[in-house]
């Protein structure tokens, strides 16, 4: 097998001698790349962001930027990795490198001061300023992001550029305005540009690893039937996707695994179809694919994917990772509970469905077994027409949700004929809203229904009182978000 390998800013190296746990962060930085910076390790603050030339949705290749803290390097081998000091092009002979159109407005219009953030910023706004459906607004907006015009709001500005790119990059010192501004007078790339023209040609093709060092070994399989069988013989072995968990736990609490199996690049984890009676999504593809791949058809999906942390990390996480987990507090699972999902697992022997309803056990423990993999969700069609997803947090966007309730109705002539309530945040696992939904089925959907059901949905679950909220709150938003959800659909019907 040939030996481990990575392509930063053009120039190929080998990965060792590396730990199988050092992560790109720390591998650049070794190398001299000190662009990309170490501020959280949680994947929360986007110093460390780099660019990495992923299959792309639109074109064959998409670059992608995602938090270098929490990949570890192995994971990159045989992939393309751009810096912030590899966006700078090399001028001619003797003339200092040119700044990238993303850093030349960072620069004019004021947005940094320390420059810690900077760099991070920079790749992520990158990340936008390639991504090939972002197109100017025909729209005249001032681009102030007041939303002056229409279909340019606070979030999006006449450029095309969608600010939830930034998400999860944190600055403690510039302010956020002029860092908004250069956003939104960056144009578009042009005929010439190297990282453009890139996205025309295919991406590396994920190449099978066995990176060893130090008695331990982080492995990436070539096929699904390969990893399961890896999985049957190593039990020890921690399975890695995007590492937006694991990564964590390597940083913040200084775990190692003896052995790390990779099943991010398995094309049997990557596939996508859509039937007449179902749409199955495979467990390895990233949040920020299938949100663009599924293009809004699923609705109750296309409210949660922009609430779930931030575009860094959805750029890496997957459903199956999320699922895999177990966490009770998970963005995913209460969406897919009200959906009515299953999960296929799959083993060495074989695969077997699971209905997710069926699938959590306890806290963080489900009915997948030694050796078992999450293949795919399975989301049954039709879709019902009345979807919601209410997460309650301390900030907006980018943070752990105290309560998430995810709400799917069928409601015919005026009658609840079909109600599914996901819950997460009340209880040791993620839960279906069961009485709930009893009390709503068969009623009007109407005030006093709803004012009704509202009570017995603040009854569900066990909360607990934690840093983020007290038992007394979150069960008290349970039944607010079911009296908002009907506020909603009342106002969308008089509308």
């Amino acid at each position: 097998m040939v030996a481990a390998r990575i392509t930063v800013n053009g120039k190929e190296a080998p990965i060792s001698p590396a730990a199988p746990h050092t992560t790109v962060l720390d591998f650049l930085r070794e190398r001299g790349l000190t662009g990309t910076k170490e501020g959280c390790a949680e994947g929360e603050c986007g110093a460390c962001s780099v660019l990495v030339a992923r299959p792309g949705v639109n074109k064959p290749t998409d670059w992608v930027a995602v938090n270098a803290c929490l990949v570890p390097v192995a994971a990159l081998d045989g992939q393309e990795v751009i810096t912030s000091e590899g966006l700078a092009s090399a001028g001619a002979s003797g003339t200092p490198a040119a700044l990238h159109p993303v850093q030349e407005e960072m620069a004019v219009r004021g947005g940094s001061q320390c420059g810690y953030c900077t760099p991070g910023f920079v790749c992520s706004m990158a990340s936008e300023y390639y991504r090939p459906d972002r197109c100017a607004h025909p729209d005249p907006a001032d681009g102030t992001g007041t939303g002056t015009g229409t279909g340019t709001g606070t979030e999006h500005g006449p450029n095309g550029f969608d600010l939830h790119a930034l998400s999860g990059n944190l600055c403690r010192c510039t302010g956020y305005r002029p860092i908004r501004d250069a956003a939104f007078a960056v144009g578009m790339p042009t005929e010439d540009d190297p990282l453009a023209q890139r996205r025309e040609q295919s991406p590396p093709e994920p190449v099978p690893t066995a990176y060893t060092r130090d008695d331990s070994a982080f492995l990436r399989p070539r096929t699904l039937a390969d990893a399961l069988q890896l999985l049957r013989e190593r039990t020890d072995a921690v399975v890695v996707a995007g590492s937006t968990d694991w990564g964590v736990e390597v940083n913040i609490r200084a775990r190692r695994a003896n052995c790390v199996v990779a099943v991010d690049r398995l094309p049997e984890l990557r596939e996508m179809r859509v039937e007449s009676d179902r749409i199955e999504i495979g467990a390895a593809q990233t949040l920020t694919e299938i949100e663009r791949r599924l293009d809004g058809s699923v609705p109750l999906l296309a409210e949660l994917f922009p609430q779930f942390a931030s575009r860094l990390i959805r750029n890496s996480a997957t459903l199956g990772g999320n699922l895999g987990t177990g966490s009770p507090i998970g963005d995913s699972p209460p969406a897919l509970l009200a959906l009515e999902a299953s999960v296929v697992l799959a083993d060495a022997d074989g695969e077997r469905e699971v209905p997710l309803a069926d699938y959590f056990t306890g806290y963080r423990q489900s009915v997948r077994r030694p050796g078992e993999l999450i293949r795919a969700v399975r989301i049954p069609l039709p879709l019902s027409p009345v979807a919601a997803f209410h997460k309650i947090a301390k900030r907006r966007f980018d943070d752990i949700s105290s309560v998430a309730v995810a709400f799917a109705l069928d409601i015919e002539d005026g009658i609840v004929r079909k109600a599914r309530i996901g819950l997460g945040g009340v209880a040791a696992t993620p839960i279906r809203a069961l009485d709930t939904e009893a009390a709503l089925e068969g009623k009007p959907w109407a005030a006093q229904t709803v004012e009704a059901a509202s009570r017995v949905l603040q009854a569900q679950g066990t909360p607990m009182d934690d840093h983020r909220a007290s038992a007394g709150y979150r069960s008290a938003m349970l039944g607010q978000s079911l009296l908002k959800l009907y506020a909603q659909t009342t106002e969308a019907v008089s509308s």
